[in-house]
C-alpha cells in the first residue's frame, strides 16, 4: 500500500522516547563531501535526542574517500565505516548498509551533499503508522536529460510492479530495519531502489511519499547517468519482474 502526504517544514519530539536509528551515507569518490555531510548528519540526530549510528559505506572510492571516513570513525565511536575493496555498484553499497544497520529504524542519503539531512526528523513520526517512507525530489536539481531518465524509469517500474511512487530512486529514504530480514534482495546496481519497495509491496509493508528539497552537486562528479549502468539496469528490471512474478503475492 502507497500513501502519499504533503511536505511539512518541522516536526516535536519533546517528550517521546529516544529515536533508535541507523543513518548510512553510500560514498563513491566522495572526499570533498563526506566530511561535512557526516557532520551535518550527527547535529541532527542529536538534536532528535536518538539512540544513532551513522555509517559510511565506501564503495571502493579510488580518492582520499576512504581515509577521511576512517579518520571521522577513530574520532567519534558513533561512526563507522564499511569499506567496499573495489567499486561493487550502489545496490552492493545499499546492501552493505541495510546489513551493517543495527537500530530499529534505517536511513540513508547519498554521500554527495545533494539532499539536506535536517529534512529527515519529520520523517519520524510517521513511522507509527508507515514501514517505509519513500521521499520523491522537489525541483530536482540535475541535468534535463536525467531528470527525463529518472521519470521513465520511474514509470516503468511502477507499471510492472503496480505502484503508485513518485520517485523510485530519490536517495533519502527511510525503513523499519526489520524489513531487511524479511526480504532478500539481489540487486547489487541501479535497481536497488526499485527491488526494495516492490518486495516490500510484496511483503504487504506499508509506505507513505514525502517531498524534500533537492541541490546541485557542489562537488564531486555523478556516475549514475552511465549507459552500462542504465542498460544493465533494465536487464535487472526484467529479470527482477520475472522473478516476483513467480513468488507468492
Amino acid at each position: 500500500m502507497v500513501k502519499d502526504k504533503s511536505p511539512e517544514t518541522g516536526v516535536d519530539l519533546g517528550g517521546e522516547a529516544a529515536v533508535s536509528i541507523s543513518v548510512f551515507l553510500p560514498c563513491y569518490n566522495e572526499q570533498d563531501n563526506v566530511a561535512h555531510i557526516v557532520e551535518q548528519a550527527v547535529a541532527v540526530l542529536k538534536k532528535v535526542t536518538a539512540d544513532f549510528e551513522v555509517i559510511i559505506v565506501d564503495d571502493g572510492s579510488s580518492d582520499a574517500t576512504g581515509q577521511i571516513a576512517d579518520e571521522i570513525c577513530d574520532r567519534d565511536g558513533r561512526i563507522r565505516v564499511v569499506h567496499h575493496p573495489t567499486n561493487l555498484g550502489y545496490g552492493a553499497a545499499l546492501q552493505s548498509g541495510f546489513k551493517a544497520a543495527s537500530k530499529e529504524l534505517v536511513f540513508y542519503t547519498d554521500g554527495d551533499g545533494q539532499f539536506d539531512i535536517n529534512e529527515m526528523p519529520p520523517l519520524l513520526p510517521l513511522m507509527a503508522e508507515y514501514d517505509v517512507v519513500s521521499c520523491y525530489r522537489l525541483n530536482r536539481r540535475d541535468p534535463f536529460i536525467r531528470r527525463i531518465n529518472g521519470w521513465c524509469w520511474t514509470k516503468l517500474v511502477c507499471l510492472l510492479f503496480g505502484m503508485k511512487i513518485r520517485d523510485i530512486d530519490c536517495a533519502f529514504k527511510l525503513y523499519k530495519r526489520e524489513i531487511f530480514d524479511n526480504i532478500t534482495l539481489s540487486s547489487t546496481g541501479a535497481l536497488i531502489d526499485a527491488e526494495i519497495l516492490a518486495r516490500a509491496v510484496q511483503k504487504g509493508y506499508h509506505i507513505t511519499q514525502r517531498g524534500v528539497h533537492h541541490y546541485a552537486r557542489t562537488a564531486g562528479t555523478q556516475t549514475g547517468a552511465n549507459l552500462r549502468v542504465i542498460l544493465r539496469a533494465f536487464k535487472e528490471l526484467l529479470k527482477l519482474r520475472s522473478q516476483i512474478r513467480s513468488e507468492k503475492w
